[in-house]
C-alpha cells in the first residue's frame, strides 16, 4: 500500500470570523436597546442565592460535597463584591 499524500484531495478552508461578527450583531439587535448586561447578572447572581437558601442540614452537606466536587460553584465565587 502506498502511504504518499493522495493528490486527489485538495485542502478546503473557511473563515467565520465575519459570519461569528454578524451573527453577535443579530444577538444584540434580538436583546434590543433597553438590555442592561448588568442588571441581569445581578438578577442571575439573586436567583442562584435564592435557589440555595434555606437547605436542610443533608441538603447543606449535599452542596458542600457538590461544590468540593467542582460539579457547583461555592457562593462566594470570588468575584468582587457589588457597589
Amino acid at each position: 500500500m502506498d502511504d504518499s499524500p493522495s493528490t486527489d484531495h485538495v485542502p478546503f478552508t473557511i473563515d467565520l470570523t465575519r459570519e461569528e461578527a454578524r451573527r453577535r450583531a443579530e444577538v444584540l439587535a434580538a436583546l434590543g436597546p433597553d438590555w442592561d448586561p448588568v442588571a441581569a447578572l445581578r438578577s442571575e447572581e439573586a436567583a442562584n442565592a435564592l435557589l440555595y437558601s434555606g437547605l436542610s442540614e443533608e441538603q447543606e452537606r449535599t452542596y458542600a460535597m457538590l461544590v468540593a466536587a467542582g460539579v457547583l460553584p461555592g457562593r462566594d465565587a470570588g468575584d468582587a463584591p457589588s457597589p
